[in-house]
């Protein structure tokens, strides 16, 4: 694993454990990494947000500057009120409370995930150790090296 990787693996950690800190083991946590996972990764989240006409709320999330909030409404105008239901059908919660939770913790999981102010160009390493990270509480195993 190169420095880099390791580096981007710790800072991913400390995201993590800030965000575990703030929401605890929750469910939506984990509800939001396999979001993003299943949209492409952060780029493909990004291209929903943008697609719904809210491309510099999105922007912000992955910028150093500060996040601009977004509302339920608007997070189910990007995802779609059928991945709404089906995350509230699978946590047993109401719409509202589900679309409500992932407004606030989807910027900052996007923030957390962008530390420098840019998509990493090994998202997909990144987002596969945080997932790791959530379902163990461990360290993730080192990706294979490319060679």
């Amino acid at each position: 694993m190169g420095l880099l990787d390791q580096l981007a693996g710790s800072v991913l950690s400390g995201a993590l454990s800030n965000l575990q800190q703030q929401h605890g083991q929750s469910p939506l946590l984990q509800v939001a990494m396999n979001l993003i996972q299943q949209n492409g990764g952060v780029p493909g989240v990004i291209a929903k947000f943008e697609q719904a006409g809210l491309a510099q709320h999105a922007a912000s999330w992955v910028s150093s500057g500060a996040n601009l909030p977004i509302s339920a409404d608007q997070l189910r105008q990007a995802l779609g009120s059928d991945t709404i239901a089906s995350i509230a059908g699978k946590l047993g919660l109401d719409h509202s409370q589900v679309s409500g939770a992932l407004a606030q913790m989807l910027p900052q999981l996007i923030d957390h995930m962008t530390p420098n102010g840019s998509v990493p160009a090994n998202h997909a390493d990144l987002l596969s150790e945080g997932l790791a990270l959530l379902a163990g509480g461990g360290a993730a195993p080192a990706p294979a090296a490319a060679g």
